[in-house]
């Protein structure tokens, strides 16, 4: 077959299985299986593919047409203008989650930073090659997880840009393995409610980690534990930011004002959706003593 020709029929077969941006997706899937730019493919479409490449594309185009999503057919994705080795273990990286990073690049300059829940590693690697940090801490509970943010890590150098010249990579739950302080503890923790996860489309309750995804019964469950430990953790006027759900700034901002935090504030994505929450520890000089005495 001719080049113009495969990629119509790969077109042809996204398209009736309902796979949205079926022609961009038919052509990524192009690109990746016959080392072809859009340039390239221009110029010979009229040329016959290889049959062995021939044979790979449509494999994968099968898989895609069963939902498994793009990023882990090609085993990457771009996020801050890097790009990120992805698998099945880890939560693909999204344009959302950039928000966050963009927020914290400021504050992050020369810092230590823990990344709770680090997943492909993608935020606290970002943050180390966009800001620099003193000390990087990248947890997980997923041993498969961290292989990947290891990978990530090594790939991308990130660890030239850390004052301590590694980042340290700790599987745990949450902060049970946790040790010292930090300036800055960022987190994309699960927030996804249980009963909302079969509402996700195919791609993403399929094939992603529903361990990444699953927030409990309100989708604050990670927010409420994290919350009330990254205290013990947190340098006095560090922060503590998440990225959170469309819906959940003022329930997260509530939890973090009433556990002492300052200056807690919500940013929103371009689509004016909730998705960053952010506060800083109080010192404990400005701290009130409310206790009473009675006589």
């Amino acid at each position: 077959m001719r080049f113009d020709e495969i990629l119509k029929k790969g077109e042809k077969l996204l398209l009736e299985a309902g796979i949205e941006d079926s022609r961009l997706d038919a052509f990524y899937l192009f690109e990746y299986c016959f080392s072809m730019s859009r340039m390239e493919y221009l110029l010979y479409k009229d040329k016959e593919g290889n049959p062995e490449d021939e044979k790979r594309y449509f494999s994968f185009i099968e898989k895609r047409r069963n939902h498994i999503p793009l990023q882990q057919l090609t085993g990457e994705q771009a996020f801050m203008g890097h790009v990120f080795s992805v698998n099945e273990h880890v939560l693909i990286p999204r344009q959302d989650t950039e928000i966050l990073v963009e927020e914290l690049l400021p504050l992050a300059k020369g810092k230590r930073a823990l990344d709770m829940c680090t997943g492909s590693g993608c935020i606290l690697i970002s943050l180390a090659l966009g800001a620099g940090l003193k000390k990087a801490v990248g947890a997980d509970i997923s041993s498969e997880a961290l292989k990947v943010a290891k990978k990530n890590g090594e790939c991308l150098g990130a660890a030239d840009f850390v004052e301590e010249g590694k980042i340290n990579w700790i599987e745990t739950d949450l902060f049970q393995r946790i040790e010292g302080t930090f300036d800055l503890i960022v987190s994309n923790p699960p927030y996804i409610e249980t009963k909302e996860l079969t509402k996700l489309m195919p791609e993403v309750r399929l094939h992603e980690p529903v361990l990444a995804l699953d927030g409990k019964k309100d989708g604050l469950y990670f927010y409420r534990r994290i919350i009330e430990e990254a205290s013990r953790f947190l340098a006095p006027e560090g922060t503590l930011a998440f990225e959170i759900g469309y819906n959940q700034g003022k329930a997260v901002k509530k939890l973090m004002e009433e556990a002492g935090y300052k200056n807690v504030r919500i940013k929103k994505d371009l689509a004016g959706l909730d998705r960053v929450a952010a506060g800083e520890k109080v010192h404990k000089k400005q701290c009130r003593n409310e206790v009473k005495i009675e006589n």
